[in-house]
């Protein structure tokens, strides 16, 4: 028999090494004389985990702790393999189990806290992160993520200040600097967002993150040119690398003639973003090119009345196509430039039995607005552009203004106060589609929106609407700006300070006053 300390010895120094070929080899032989090794069985486990083989990690793992359930090291690992496969419920309940092993240890504490953030329970994960620097102050990792979570309680300012302990312990690191960027960027400074971002590219040229975030940086600063180049990026972030589609078809980015071509338009990121940009489309059909446009299924009846151009919902067979675009590139693909913008209004239209269906449904008293105070609940920026409904209460009591409310998902918080309210009838539950939505907005006077598909459907129908904008607002509404050149009926009506609604719902309730008495002084007339 061989001397298996020996091969332990050299298979754990491999690893170290990271010859992880020779070390798999070594553990492989170590097994072949003695199956349950647990040394063995665990340096398996890691380094299929370094390897992104999670599934094997898994295997050989829970085989080492069967051989030792004692070891909290063991345990520990699981939870990173389980994490590693989006299994984070489990994996918190591994590194549970390894602190009730080795209480307090600051590198389980951690990983607990990471798992936390991921299944957005960010009032222990933020703790955790504290718990781990109180033991360890300089822990990067920590701060970095304490940083992280930070920003999803949208307190921006606090997360900068981790930031600048993680970047004072490790200097010129692409990831603080791109994640202190961001934090930036909440804040409404562009331009100290911008010199981080071009910071971490000095030290890390191909890091993704940093381009994405740079070119957002610049089309809020409309720069369009630079902006849309470096949004291509995208496709090599994190957040969208597994979205890209692989076709066989060439990919458009406006170099080559379209003219008797077939060419796939496909929907990539929201709904708002694909109401927004779907405005190419019959730019395309206009060079004489043969357009299908793949889109979300509950846009497919609204979209289906685009004249000349196919519309398809996800998950349908496509016909054969010649080139192909997502449509969040079209801009670049038309060299566009804030005074170039296609802002041609209305290019949607609701069908015309959902409008006479509303119609009948419908109040005929006037005038008539339509809400929508929040987006979606899971929506990474959600804490920054929803507003909870009490704060907009005031605006309902004018009995000559008749309200409806467009929200497809209530919040039960929403919906206790929503009950209090008579003046606002929700439609949003008898909705079906956009098509609906569509309609009954073709009824309104006037739509009040934050920033979500509504208010793109709004703009793109050419009815006034009134967008709700936290301070740092979404890149595609640009700075400093009451108006955007996306939507011409749009006004903007932007936090004057990060976190200032009351500002916003005062000038709202202001614009709505003075709106209705000029409505009910044209009725009279």
């Amino acid at each position: 028999m061989p001397n298996l300390s020996r091969m332990q010895r050299q298979a754990t120094n491999s690893f170290r090494e990271g010859n992880l070929d020779k070390a798999e080899r070594l553990c492989a032989g170590i097994l072949e004389y003695r199956p349950d090794d647990f040394d063995a069985l665990q340096l398996l486990g890691l380094l299929n985990l370094q390897r992104r083989r999670a599934v094997e990690a898994l295997r050989f793992l829970s085989q080492a702790l069967r051989v030792n359930s004692g070891s909290a090291d063991a345990m520990s690992n699981l939870g990173l393999a389980l994490h590693a496969t989006g299994r984070f419920e489990e994996a918190v309940a591994s590194y549970r189990n390894a602190l009730l092993l080795a209480p307090d240890h600051p590198e389980i504490l951690y990983n607990l806290a990471n798992a936390c953030l991921e299944l957005g329970r960010i009032d222990e994960a933020l703790a955790g992160f504290d718990d781990v620097l109180a033991k360890n102050p300089s822990h990067v990792g920590a701060l970095v993520n304490r940083g992280n979570t930070l920003l999803r309680f949208n307190r921006p300012a606090d997360a900068i200040l981790s930031y600048d302990k993680a970047h004072a312990a490790m200097p010129g690191h692409p990831r603080i600097l791109t994640n202190r960027g961001h934090a930036l960027r909440r804040l409404d400074r562009p331009l100290e967002a911008l010199a981080d971002f071009e910071a971490a590219l000095v030290r890390g040229a191909e890091f993704p993150e940093a381009h994405f975030e740079a070119a957002m940086t610049r089309l809020s600063l409309s720069d369009f040119d630079a902006g849309w180049k470096g949004y291509e990026w995208r496709w090599k972030t994190g957040a969208f690398a597994s979205q890209r589609r692989q076709l066989r078809a060439p990919l458009w980015l406006g170099d080559a003639p379209v003219s008797g071509k077939t060419i796939l338009l496909h929907a990539e990121q929201g709904l708002g973003d694909t109401i927004q940009f779907i405005r190419y489309a019959p730019l395309l059909a206009g060079r004489g090119a043969k357009v299908v446009c793949e889109v979300q299924p509950e846009l497919q009846s609204l979209l289906s009345r685009f004249e000349g151009i196919d519309i398809f919902s996800k998950g349908e067979p496509l016909p054969p196509f010649d080139l192909h675009c997502p449509l969040l590139s079209l801009p670049l693909a038309f060299g566009t430039k804030p005074e170039t913008i296609p802002a041609s209004v209305p290019y949607l239209a609701p069908p015309a039995e959902r409008l006479a269906h509303w119609r009948d449904r419908l109040p005929r008293e006037r005038p008539r607005a339509g809400f929508v105070w929040s987006g979606s609940a899971s929506h990474k920026n959600d804490s920054n552009r929803s507003i909870p409904l009490a704060r907009l209460a005031g605006l309902f009591e004018d009995p000559q203004l008749r309200c409806f409310s467009l929200q497809s998902e209530v919040r039960d918080t929403d919906g206790e106060v929503l009950r209090e309210l008579p003046n606002l009838v929700h439609l949003g539950g008898a909705l079906r589609d956009f098509a609906d939505t569509a309609a009954v907005i073709s009824l309104l006077d006037v739509v009040v929106s934050v920033d979500t598909s509504v208010a793109h459907l709004a703009g793109a129908l050419g009815k006034p609407v009134v967008i709700l904008l936290p301070y740092a607002a979404d890149f595609r509404w640009m700075r400093g700006s009451d108006d955007t050149p996306w939507y011409p009926t749009a006004k903007l009506f932007r936090q004057p300070a990060f976190g200032d609604w009351d500002s916003v719902i005062v000038r709202l309730g202001d614009e709505l006053r003075q709106w209705n008495r000029s409505a009910v002084t044209g009725q009279g007339a």
